[in-house]
């Protein structure tokens, strides 16, 4: 495997989405710029292609949808196609040269943060479909990263990924994806940050949603998370909302769990005043440098003080105030069902 398809984050930047995806050249651009990202590695959309032919996992793909009777048409198709074209891909060894370039990088992250890391694996596409692909995290050892590796490229081949292609006529046997692996954040707290309401427009407001543990919680949008509405200008909290916050995602010995939150957390704001402003005061500076509003990924490190604790997972352009048209709004929710099978 060519060291071309392998790039430590401080190597890209937002100019490299199409080599490794929008989400991994964010974190070079956030690293380039001095930003607190956690230490990690991107997989290029090339790597993805040259497992699919190496394997012979794409010929299989393309055997596969040639020999079904008809199109895919329904929920209960899409999801048959997903599950037999998963267990293509999953099934194949990591060859042997693309194994040895990955393991060595994450022998090289261990020894950047001086011991055996667990790391969360990241789909990138080189554009961006929030949600439609998957993330593994506080995944350890060799053996487990290079089976989630599989696991996130085999994610593009998801019901709802599925159903998207079909509908924009794109083809159903391939959706290169880069993938990123970063450090597990030991988060005290997580969620997201809007640099402008996404629901109104209003660009002098900032958004912040959090939850304790890992930000997964908030981002699903399953629970009703703290809220902490900002001025833009001053940083000033103008509004705090209590969430119910009756569950949480923690790490276990492998993997995360979703937990109910004790009732003292529960009852308590998860973020101090100050830490608010700070993820503030750093959403600024994104939305400074990328020229748009921006939907951005943050962890609280339980290891680190503050103002140094607060570390940037990913960032995009926000969707603000979008309004869709009623068949986008139908196409989206059969999307939905098709994710959840």
């Amino acid at each position: 495997m060519p060291e071309g398809y392998i790039f430590w984050f401080e190597e890209l930047g937002q100019d490299q989405s199409s080599l490794v995806g929008r989400k991994c050249a964010n974190l070079g651009e956030m690293a380039k710029i001095g930003l607190p990202v956690p230490p990690g590695f991107a997989l290029s959309v090339e790597a993805y292609q040259e497992f699919m032919v190496q394997t012979n996992a794409r010929r299989e793909i393309e055997n596969y949808l040639t020999q079904l009777p008809g199109e895919i048409e329904n929920i209960e198709q899409f999801n048959q196609a997903s599950g037999d074209i998963r267990q293509i891909v999953e099934s194949k060894q990591v060859p042997e040269t693309m194994k040895d370039t990955i393991l060595s990088f994450y022998e090289g992250l261990c020894r950047r943060c001086d011991c055996v890391v667990a790391v969360s694996t990241r789909s990138a596409g080189p554009v961006s479909h929030p949600g439609q692909y998957e993330t593994y995290l506080n995944v350890k050892g060799k053996a487990d990263l290079l089976e989630k590796i599989k696991k996130v490229w085999a994610s593009s081949f998801n019901p709802r990924s599925l159903a998207f292609r079909k509908r924009k006529g794109l083809p159903l046997e391939s959706d290169p994806i880069g993938v990123a692996v970063l450090k597990m954040v030991n988060a005290r707290a997580a969620g997201v940050v809007f640099t402008a309401d996404p629901n109104t427009g209003d660009t002098s407001r900032m958004i912040i949603e959090a939850n304790w543990g890992l930000g997964e919680s908030v981002v699903s949008g399953e629970l009703m998370p703290d809220v902490y509405i900002l001025k833009k200008e001053t940083l000033e909290i103008v509004e705090k909302r209590l969430g119910k916050k009756s569950k949480y995602v923690t790490c276990k010995d492998l993997g995360v769990a979703e937990e109910d939150c004790p009732a003292d957390l529960s009852s308590s704001y998860c973020l101090g005043d100050e830490e608010a402003k700070e993820i503030g005061r750093v959403g600024i500076l994104l939305e400074k440098h990328f020229g748009v509003p921006q939907d951005i990924e943050w962890a609280i490190d339980r290891d680190l003080p503050a103002p140094r604790n607060i570390t940037l997972l990913q960032t995009r352009a926000a969707v603000i105030a979008q309004k869709k048209a009623p068949v986008d709004q139908v196409v989206d929710m059969m999307l939905t069902l098709f994710s959840k099978g």
